[in-house]
């Protein structure tokens, strides 16, 4: 082999090792620059600007416990199941909601219930209500389920983001200590997720969804009303389950 073989030789061995090396330093990179992003992914949310804050409207309830409210005696019982990043569940909180309870729930005509449909639309649902839930721990449920959706901005586009719930339960003067301990514990997750089955057994297929109880004749009806419907539709069918229990 002649010295001019040789040197081609090793001329094609040192294109090899520097594509070799070129290759690896490639790779190392694209791990690296996917570690970085992942990473951005993860820290991001801790530390983004939680945002601006808005108050809820005052509502005026009486008799509340928990996520209830009214008496728990009254003849007609009526269990919202719906989702805190639900657009018509706020529909309903904001047009429907006060007016069903200064004209059924305050005079004992109606008890209503909250309950929400597990993570219908997405994990910041379940965080939503495991949030309204630890405040109800404080006897703050509606105001933390008011101001919930005062803040509702999309679905899951983190409106309901740990830190957003948090900066949610220091605005309402919660025990905070109290709060991160039932909320970090994941204290109401099982409650969150029984809501759902319970939902589903109940035949809800979409949020909001309401049961309406009631006995009559001797027997329990159950009517389901779907949807944000108006102050007018909940009237209709609240007077005539009255009349058939003839009240």
């Amino acid at each position: 082999m002649t010295n001019k073989d040789m040197s081609k030789r090793q001329m094609r061995k040192e294109q090899m090792r520097r594509k070799e090396i070129r290759s690896r330093l490639l790779g190392i990179g694209l791990i690296s620059v996917g570690a970085l992003f992942i990473a951005f992914l993860l820290i991001y949310p801790n530390v983004k600007p939680i945002g601006d804050i808005a108050d809820a409207p005052a509502i005026a309830r009486e008799t509340v416990d928990f996520n209830t409210m009214g008496d728990p005696n009254a003849p007609i019982k009526i269990e919202e199941y719906s989702d805190f990043q639900c657009p018509y569940c706020r529909i309903f909180f904001e047009n429907t909601e006060e007016r069903l309870i200064e004209n059924y729930v305050a005079n004992g005509t109606v008890y209503f219930v909250y309950r929400s449909f597990g993570e219908f639309i997405g994990s910041e649902s379940s965080a939503a209500a495991q949030a309204a839930y630890c405040a109800g721990d404080q006897g703050k449920f509606w105001e933390m389920h008011d101001i919930i959706f005062a803040n509702q901005t999309g679905e899951n586009v983190g409106a309901y983001s740990d830190r957003r719930l948090v900066a949610f339960a220091e605005r309402l003067d919660l025990d905070m200590g109290e709060f991160n301990s039932c909320y970090d514990s994941g204290k109401y997750a099982e409650t969150v997720d029984q809501d759902a089955r319970d939902g589903l057994l109940a035949g809800i297929q979409a949020t909001p969804s309401f049961v309406m109880t009631y006995e009559a004749n001797g027997e329990t009806k159950t009517k389901i009303i779907e949807g944000a419907q108006s102050f007018e539709t909940f009237q209709q069918e609240i007077e005539a389950a009255l009349a058939e229990m003839g009240q």
